[in-house]
């Protein structure tokens, strides 16, 4: 993801209940601007994170369970600045809630020791075509490292994750572009599939 946009770190953003689509929906396409998306694993959090120590161990102990997510993204910024040329860098994205538009969750919520979590296979369609592939280590190593990374920003800021939150990752894959009419379905493997379909205009 960070190769698609351009920019050299992470970056984060805040989801809410209304930004929750249902697995199989269909999505209205004149809500999005430049509609994406991106394939992650979910973390719903059963104890506080924060701190500037947070480990993985720590990630692990303090999740409930995993699950499969297909997220729904907007970029509202221009990737490149049409009057300076400039590239949209981090503090563009984040300004911009990174792109959040939307969360699918699906599949099957598995507890963080029951699977490895490096090595969670997704591949995406559009349709029937394969368009991103990709493995969960794709995202810092591992996906619990995108909390342990958040956490720590959150930290300079006097700020941490609660229990009950549920928190994305991280993309392994780039985004792939949706237009009205399309099917979009990704396969996790065992943890099972997510999908959604983009409703046709009228």
């Amino acid at each position: 993801m960070q190769l698609a946009v351009g920019i050299d770190t992470p970056d984060y953003g805040v989801l809410t209940d209304a930004m929750v689509i249902d697995d199989g929906g269909v999505i209205a396409a004149d809500r999005f601007i430049t509609l994406r998306f991106e394939v992650e694993l979910g973390f719903k959090l059963k104890a506080p994170l924060a701190g500037p120590d947070v480990t993985i161990f720590d990630v692990l102990n303090a999740t409930d369970w995993v699950v499969p997510v297909i997220e729904v993204i907007d970029c509202r910024s221009a990737l490149v600045d049409p009057e300076t040329q400039v590239p949209l860098n981090v503090k563009d994205s984040i300004a911009d809630n990174a792109a959040n538009a939307g969360s699918i969750w699906g599949g099957k919520p598995v507890r963080p020791d029951a699977v490895d979590l490096t090595m969670v296979p997704r591949v995406l369609y559009r349709h029937d075509r394969i368009e991103e592939t990709g493995v969960s280590a794709g995202v810092l190593g591992h996906p619990a490292n995108g909390l342990v990374w958040l956490t720590r920003q959150l930290a300079e800021l006097g700020e941490g994750l609660n229990d009950g939150e549920f928190v994305l990752g991280g993309s392994f894959t780039r985004p792939v572009a949706g237009a009205a009419g399309d099917t979009i379905q990704c396969d996790f493997g065992a943890l099972g599939a997510v999908t959604c379909s983009i409703a046709r205009k009228v």
